[in-house]
């Protein structure tokens, strides 16, 4: 195994491999296989468009990409519902197969061509391990055993329940009159009426095998995997009955080495399209590039103020493992530091690769300096006075008044070492020769460093009042 290639990465392309080639099994008769192919291709468009660095084109591929996921989800949620059905590991835990429907294949089988030789319209759905609960829609639930009269009666022109499929479930007729989805495969013969395209239609979405029986021709077709197969017999038609629609032989069918070297033209291609995506995305593994980070402390006590920290950024070597990840120098890069540990003091804490928020298909390599210093005190509060910052003097006639702030006093918090030096507050400037009597003015109180804060931050009012009345 070359160096470069990881086990991971073996697993990865294999299980991206199995995934497509399921939906590629599932829906290969579909009008959903063409979406799923338009998409394909767009998205090779788009990350050739990335790896030669055509901006323009690869981010309006980039914002229809969300347009078209929306749409898809709208217009194929039935396909969607199916597929994530097929992947249910416990689906046969809810939906158990052990009961044998091909006893009754005989019977069913003279029947249908008895109902041909009359020009009597047949539409019989075989249920196998999908679950036909979203497609098969509007019908009669009947859950009899399986019987000519009960089939005549069924399809027989003029009664309530011959227009419609019917489901046989378990050995018995589930359901009857119901609705199918039709299909949209152009390639449908003209002679083929909505019975056939109905038919065809749940074949595409499911693994049921569809019987149908033409009014027109008197002919029997069999519906699978979203292809005809003409019925020339009653006994043709209980072989194949048995051969396909029988759980057990469905399952014992085929060995793991069958399995796995079976439609080998579609597999090999779908895993080397997985891989040339692969070496696409994984070009630029290893590109590593230095940016600077600023350093943001978290998780500080309620108790405690950093006083200093240093220092205040730091470099940070990123290494790329996907072309698709972003430019280092588009990210708004920081360093989260958290220094919950931190007591009063110096100390220093070490910063980690996890302090770093990264998009996926980058990670960090190293971070230079590895550690930061910070200074931590007491948390503490202290009452101070308000001074109004006056300019100039009051006018002439105002000598016996004075300009003073209401509250008087406000609460500061901060550092111990740095509280104990605030003797007061300052308002902002104001000019005391502008002042009035009867008027009051509001102004903001100016700290007196950045880790000092109040528990009031609201402006004061400033009023100018008379000294006598104020003794």
């Amino acid at each position: 195994m070359p160096p470069f290639i990881r086990i991971q990465d073996l697993a990865d392309i294999l299980i991206m491999t199995f995934l497509l080639y399921q939906l590629y099994s599932w829906f290969r008769k579909t009008r959903a296989m063409q979406v799923l192919v338009g998409l394909g291709v767009v998205s090779l468009i788009y990350f050739a468009t990335r790896f030669f660095d055509l901006y323009m084109t690869s981010w309006i591929l980039q914002q229809l990409g969300t347009v078209l996921i929306i749409l898809i989800i709208v217009v194929f949620q039935a396909e969607i519902r199916q597929a994530l059905y097929r992947f249910s590991l416990l689906r046969n835990f809810f939906d158990p197969q052990d009961k044998e429907q091909y006893s009754h294949f005989q019977l069913i089988a003279d029947t249908l061509f008895r109902l041909a030789e009359q020009r009597t319209g047949v539409l019989l759905v075989f249920k196998r391990s999908d679950s036909l609960v979203d497609l098969m829609l509007n019908g009669v639930r009947l859950d009899c055993e399986i019987t000519p009269q009960i089939l005549e009666t069924i399809f027989t022109n003029g009664t309530p329940l011959h227009d419609g499929a019917a489901l046989v479930k378990e050995g018995r007729i589930s359901l009857a009159a119901c609705h199918l989805p039709l299909s949209s495969n152009p390639d449908i013969p003209q002679n083929f009426g909505t019975r056939h395209r109905a038919a065809l239609g749940l074949s595409e979405r499911t693994d049921a095998i569809v019987v149908v029986v033409s009014e027109e021709r008197g002919e029997v077709c069999l519906a699978e995997a979203g292809e005809f197969q003409k019925v020339s017999s009653s006994g043709e038609l209980v072989t194949t009955l048995e051969e396909r629609v029988s759980p057990v032989r469905e399952k014992t069918g085929m060995t793991l080495r069958q399995k796995l070297f079976s439609n080998l033209l579609p597999k090999t291609a779908i895993l080397l399209t997985v891989t040339a995506f692969w070496a696409l995305i994984t070009s630029r593994q290893g590109q590593i590039t230095t940016v600077t980070a600023p350093v943001n402390l978290r998780g500080i006590s309620d108790e405690l103020v950093i006083v200093r920290s240093s220092p205040e950024e730091v470099e940070v070597q990123l290494k790329s493992l996907s072309s698709l990840a972003p430019a280092p120098a588009k990210l708004d890069l920081s360093a989260n530091v958290d220094v919950s540990g931190v007591r009063e003091g110096q100390a220093t804490v070490r910063i980690k690769n996890s302090d770093f928020s990264l998009p996926s298909g980058m990670a960090v390599s190293s971070v230079t300096p590895s550690a930061i210093k910070v200074v931590a005190e007491k948390k503490v509060r202290k009452r101070v006075p308000v001074k109004v910052l006056l300019k100039g003097v009051l006018p002439s006639g105002m000598h016996g008044y004075e300009v003073l702030s209401d509250p008087e006093t406000v609460v500061v918090e901060g550092p111990a070492g740095q509280i104990s030096k605030v003797e007061f507050v300052a308002t902002e400037e104001i000019d005391a020769r502008r002042l009035a009597r009867d008027k009051v003015y509001r102004k903001n109180l100016l700290l007196p460093s950045k880790k000092v804060s109040l528990l009031n931050d609201e402006p004061v009012v400033i009023k100018v009042v008379s000294r006598r009345k104020r003794h």
